[in-house]
């Protein structure tokens, strides 16, 4: 009895889930961005690392493609998308027009802590790192998934010691207190 089951649910759910993950920038994100009053470049080598992650993970051989998946890789990789698109939701929501994709922050830029910023700092790369998860899941592969783990990993360490620095900066003792009470973006982890 072949216990796999079909390689279009692989690919169901993993366009599935990243359309209701990015729906949330469609939807929530109702505001223009704004010119940012300051940006530091430097966590561009971040987000290039963090894609490479994604990449290494999701790209294989039509044949793997074409192959089943286990119930239990698609019911894991399900729930670490479901907690994820509700993380990202909810930081989108929150962050509003102060969301961008640089590490920068505009010259009226609040220090959000509502909503997902209430359980971790940065509740987008946490969303990010549980997608990764939900494709390493879905489609990963050995030894691709754990070199996509650390690379991801250093990416978003890189964005995060920026973006820390830039709020630490605007912000003060203010997000230093922020920084010592809530992990930067993976629960329970300081």
């Amino acid at each position: 009895m072949n216990n796999l089951l079909s390689p279009i649910l692989r690919l169901a759910f993993l366009f599935g889930a990243w359309l209701v993950w990015m729906l949330a920038l469609v939807t929530l994100r109702k505001h223009r961005l704004e010119k940012p009053a300051r940006v530091d470049s430097a966590a561009r080598w971040g987000v290039a690392l963090e894609t490479a992650g994604y990449l290494i993970v999701n790209l294989h051989s039509p044949a793997l493609w074409n192959l089943g998946i286990e119930e239990w890789r698609l019911i894991a990789g399900t729930v670490f998308a479901l907690v994820s698109i509700g993380l990202f939701w909810s930081a989108v929501a929150n962050l509003g027009r102060h969301w961008r994709i640089d590490a920068g922050l505009n010259q009226d830029h609040e220090l959000v802590q509502c909503g997902a910023y209430r359980i971790v700092r940065h509740p987008i790369y946490a969303s990010m790192f549980g997608m990764l998860l939900a494709n390493a899941f879905w489609a990963g592969t050995l030894p691709g998934w754990p070199v996509a783990i650390v690379l991801f990993l250093a990416g978003t360490e890189i964005r995060i010691r920026i973006e820390d620095g830039l709020l630490r900066d605007r912000f003060g003792n203010r997000f230093t207190e922020w920084q010592r009470s809530v992990p930067a973006y993976l629960p329970f982890v300081r």
